[in-house]
C-alpha cells in the first residue's frame, strides 16, 4: 500500500474508471512462481496466468523451444481444482527462492489474499511467467535462457494480440556497461516488434566495493589495489577501455612478487605466482563494440586465494583517452570486504539495465524519501545514457511470498515492478481504452520520465542516482 500510495498509483486505480491492467499482459522472467497463491487467481479460483514456461522442468518445451515445460491455463486450472499436493504434482513448477513470487506480486497481485490490502498494480492484468533454467555448465550468466525468455514472452502477445510490460529483475557485473553486449541489443531490437514495454533494475552494486574507474596518460602507470579476504575461493576481474589505447597490465600478490608487464598480445596468457594461477586475456573488440575487454581470473592452487593487498598495475603505451573502468562479479558471490580499496560507485548498474531502449529503474525509501544507497547508478559507460530513468519504492516492500501470504522485501528487483505495473496501466490507457494506440514503448519512457516527481537532496536532474526522479503515475498520464 505504500509503495502504491508514494508512487501516485492509488488515484489512478480509484478514481471513476480507474485504471486496473484489463486487456495488458505482465510478463516476467525470473525464479518462477507459486501458482497457488490467491493473489494469482481469479474470484472463481482459477488462474490468471496464462502460459507458464518452466525452463527447469525436463519434458513438454513450448512450440520451437527445445528446453523445458510449458504449462497452459488450463493445465494449471486442472491442479488449482486439485488439492495442493495433488495439484503440484501435475503442474511441477516451483518458485525455489520466492524472488519471482515477490515481483510479480508488485507488478499484477490482484490482493485477494489480503482483502486488497497487499493488492499490486496492474491487478486485472493476465500473467505470463518464465522461469529461468539453470545457468548451462560454463556458461556465462544465463544469457541465453533469459534471451529465449523475452523471445517466448513477445511471441505469445503478438498471438495473442495483446499489449505486453515485460519485468527483468535480474542483472550481473559482466559487460561493458554501455549497452552493447549480446543481450542488450536484443532487447533493443526485440523492442521495435510489438507493442511492448521492458522494464529492467539496475542491481543493487552501488554499495558494493565491485567497481573503479581512473585515466592513464601516455607513458604513465596506474595502480589499483584489491583486497581478498580469507576463503576466497576464486575471482574475476574485467577492465574495460578504448581498442585506441595501449595498455599492459602486471599483477603483484600481496607478499610483492610480481608478474608482467604482460605484452599486449591478443589472447590467452596463463601464469603462476605462489599458490595462485593467474589467467589473462586481451580481448579484441566485436562487431557490436568498440571497446577492449582486459579479463583477469585469480584461481587457487588449492582451495582458497591467497589473502591480502593485491595490485594490478596499468602501463600505457600510445593512449589517445586513457579511460579504463574494472568490475569484479556481484557483490553476492564475493566474501565481505573482498574489493577495490578505492571504489567509484558510478556506472554501479547491471546488465541488461543498460540496454538503451529499457526502462531501468532504481530504488528508493518511499518511508523516507531518500534514494536506496544500493541502487545501481549510471550514466552508462562511454555512451553516457541516462540510467537510472527513474526511481520505485524499493525498501521493506509488502508482497506476495510463497505459500499464500506476504512479506517485505528490499532491492531494485522489487522498486522494477512497480514501474512494469504502471506501464500496463499506462498502455491500458492509451491502448485499450483508446486514448493513444501507440502509447508502448520508448514513449511510456517518455511519459514516465515527464511524471516523475523530484526526490529531496537532489537538484540537478537528471542524475546519475535516481534518473529523472520518482516514479508518479498519476501525473505521467497525459492530460487531454
Amino acid at each position: 500500500f505504500e509503495g502504491r500510495e508514494a508512487s501516485c498509483i492509488l488515484p489512478v486505480q480509484t478514481e471513476l474508471n480507474g485504471l486496473t491492467g484489463e486487456g495488458i499482459l505482465v510478463g516476467i522472467v525470473d525464479s518462477g512462481v507459486d501458482y497457488f497463491h490467491p493473489d494469482f487467481r481469479n474470484e472463481d479460483g482459477s488462474s490468471r496466468i496464462l502460459r507458464l514456461w518452466d525452463q527447469s522442468v525436463n519434458g513438454n518445451p513450448p512450440e520451437s523451444y527445445v528446453t523445458g515445460t510449458e504449462y497452459t491455463k488450463e493445465e494449471i486450472d486442472k491442479a488449482l481444482a486439485l488439492e495442493e499436493t495433488e495439484g503440484r504434482r501435475l503442474v511441477p513448477s516451483r518458485d525455489f527462492s520466492g524472488h519471482g513470487t515477490a515481483v510479480l506480486g508488485i507488478a499484477a497481485g490482484n490482493g485477494r489474499a489480503s482483502g486488497g490490502v497487499n493488492r499490486g498494480v496492474a491487478y486485472e492484468s493476465e500473467l505470463l511467467v518464465v522461469k529461468m533454467g539453470n545457468a548451462r555448465e560454463n556458461s556465462f550468466p544465463r544469457t541465453t535462457e533469459l534471451m529465449e525468455g523475452i523471445d517466448y514472452l513477445v511471441r505469445q502477445a503478438v498471438q495473442m494480440g495483446k499489449p505486453i510490460a515485460i519485468n527483468i529483475s535480474f542483472g550481473n557485473t559482466y559487460g561493458g556497461h554501455d549497452g552493447t553486449t549480446l543481450l542488450e541489443r536484443y532487447i533493443d531490437d526485440v523492442s521495435n516488434i510489438w507493442k511492448s514495454v521492458f522494464c529492467i533494475g539496475t542491481g543493487n552494486e552501488a554499495a558494493s566495493a565491485g567497481h573503479t574507474s581512473g585515466r592513464i596518460i601516455s607513458e604513465g602507470e596506474e595502480t589499483i589495489q584489491l583486497a581478498i579476504q580469507s576463503r576466497q575461493s576464486s575471482i574475476s576481474i574485467q577492465i574495460w577501455k578504448e581498442y585506441t589505447d595501449q595498455i599492459e597490465i602486471s599483477i603483484i600478490n600481496p607478499s610483492g612478487v610480481r608478474v608482467g608487464p604482460v605484452p599486449e598480445i591478443l589472447g590467452p596468457h596463463r601464469f603462476r605466482i605462489g599458490q595462485t594461477e593467474i589467467l589473462l586475456y586481451y580481448g579484441e573488440p566485436s562487431p557490436y563494440s568498440i571497446s577492449q575487454e582486459i579479463y583477469i581470473d585469480l584461481l587457487p592452487v588449492e582451495s582458497y586465494l591467497t589473502e591480502g593487498i593485491w595490485r594490478i598495475v596499468l602501463s600505457a603505451g600510445k593512449i589517445v583517452t586513457g579511460q579504463y573502468e574494472m568490475w569484479l562479479p556481484s557483490d553476492n558471490v564475493l566474501n565481505r570486504g573482498t574489493g577495490f580499496l578505492f571504489p567509484t560507485d558510478a556506472t554501479t548498474l547491471t546488465i541488461p539495465s543498460s540496454a538503451s531502449r529499457a526502462i531501468s529503474v532504481g530504488a528508493y525509501d518511499a518511508r523516507t524519501f531518500a534514494y536506496a544507497d544500493f541502487s545501481g547508478r549510471g550514466f552508462t559507460r562511454l555512451t553516457n545514457m541516462v540510467k537510472p530513468d527513474l526511481v520505485a519504492p524499493g525498501v521493506e516492500v509488502m508482497t506476495t511470498t510463497v505459500g499464500g501470504g506476504y512479506a517485505a522485501f528490499t532491492g531494485t528487483s522489487l522498486a522494477t515492478p512497480f514501474v512494469t505495473g504502471s506501464a500496463a496501466l499506462l498502455m491500458e490507457w492509451g491502448i485499450v481504452r483508446g486514448n493513444d494506440p501507440y502509447l508502448y514503448g520508448e514513449k511510456v519512457k517518455a511519459y514516465l520520465r515527464r511524471g516523475a516527481k523530484k526526490i529531496p537532496g537532489f537538484d540537478e536532474y537528471p542524475n546519475e542516482e535516481v534518473g529523472y526522479g520518482a516514479l508518479c503515475t498519476a501525473q505521467s498520464i497525459p492530460q487531454i
